[in-house]
């Protein structure tokens, strides 16, 4: 096995591409791309690979915006090593939302600057990182921003993506805004809902009334902490003023787990008091499934993770290790080994005022490039998916 480790790129060599880095980042967030309307922000990335000279550029029917920087290998192009890098390009905020950021010293604020703003702009930036830091690397370097990951989108993007990628993928890496240190190989087990309520009852109640019984009844399923399985309730939304009954209203929820078998479990009931609900109330209860997630991992010894874990250490950042349900769990269905990373800093995720800090993101993109270089000097069986560090 060839020597694993990792070069670590310096954060202070990137001051000459500041400035086009933050361009991205802002030009990213000042640019509209709600789930399933992602096509603004498709064009302005493939309009930056063109100006980079990428190859291979194009956005699939999907919607995926892809960009090729080629490596300095040989051989056919079905045949050559392909590291992939990707950053959602969607957002939870509609279009005809102010999208302006506000660009200070330290800091910047704008919706949906940390999710995932920061992660596009930086998957962008790359080609010219490397460039800057004189790095070329052996394998061809894929950059994709994917679509349709939050909501109903449930991954779409990617899964499309991966299902008619051609050339062969050594690992990958799915950018996200924030947090600096966060260091995900694994995928929790997922299940994301909606319990819709349509009634006529105009009584003191109503919808409202029906939901916080469901609520209720959902809180005092008792097997959850037994079964190492959590229930997030997101949001209710219902009603528009103080003296209209709503007719209708929604419960978002999300449950988690390491075992997709707890997750089903949980669905069961969930859908069980949804159905009991409906069966003995004057109103309309409906469960809809919106996206799911199967568990999946490298393990904790495989090398792309404790080559991670030594290049943040180097770089002084504490590793915040955690699953995802992003991106990561695609590739991981498909056996590629891969990690989330965090770029910067940040706060306020999801509000009008979220907020990212500037210095850290050259950190994180030291962080990404320092990762991409030990990939590219790993062999396959190094990268196996199921190879472990501990284990030799």
């Amino acid at each position: 096995m060839p020597d694993s480790t990792p070069h670590i790129a310096s954060p202070t060599d990137l001051a000459a591409v500041r400035e086009i880095v933050l361009g991205n980042i802002i030009t990213s967030a000042e640019t509209p791309s709600p789930t399933f309307g992602e096509e603004a922000l498709a064009a302005f990335i493939t309009n930056r690979f063109k100006e980079l000279e990428l190859t291979n550029i194009s956005i699939d029917e999907a919607g995926n915006a892809a960009g090729l920087l080629l490596g300095s290998q040989d051989g056919d192009m079905e045949d050559r090593r392909t590291i992939l890098v990707v950053a959602h390009t969607d957002k939870i905020w509609p279009a005809d939302t102010n999208h302006t950021a506000d660009v200070g010293a330290k800091e910047i604020v704008g919706r949906g600057i940390a999710d995932n703003s920061v992660g596009v702009g930086a998957l962008i930036s790359l080609p010219k990182v490397l460039k800057e830091l004189g790095i070329k690397l052996k394998a061809d370097l894929l950059l994709v921003g994917t679509t349709k990951s939050f909501g109903g989108g449930d991954l779409a993007g990617i899964r499309y993506f991966l299902e008619h990628a051609k050339p062969q993928i050594a690992a990958g890496i799915c950018l996200e805004g924030i947090e600096l240190g966060r260091l995900s190989f694994s995928s929790t087990g997922m299940l994301r809902g909606e319990i819709i309520v349509k009634s006529d009852d105009t009584g003191p109640c109503g919808v409202i009334g029906i939901l916080a019984t469901i609520v209720t009844r959902i809180l005092e399923i008792k097997t959850l902490a037994e079964l190492n399985t959590e229930v997030l309730l997101g949001s209710i939304e219902a009603g528009a003023g103080y003296n209209e009954p709503p007719r209708r209203g929604i419960l978002k929820f999300e449950i988690r787990s390491e075992d997709a078998e707890n997750v089903s479990r949980i669905h069961r009931r969930i859908k069980e008091i949804v159905e009991a609900t409906d069966a003995h109330c004057d109103a309309k209860c409906v469960l809809d499934v919106l996206a799911k997630r199967t568990p999946g991992e490298i393990r904790e010894g495989h090398p792309l993770v404790n080559s991670a874990r030594q290049i943040l250490k180097k770089l002084n950042v504490e590793p915040c290790v955690g699953p995802s349900v992003s991106e990561l769990s695609a590739l991981l269905d498909r056996r590629i080994p891969a990690l989330t990373l965090g770029i910067t800093r940040g706060k306020n995720r999801h509000t009008e005022n979220e907020t990212i800090e500037i210095d850290p993101i050259f950190t994180g993109l030291a962080q990404i490039v320092s990762i991409l270089q030990f990939i590219d000097g790993a062999d396959d069986e190094t990268l196996n998916f199921s190879h472990d560090a501990s284990n030799e």
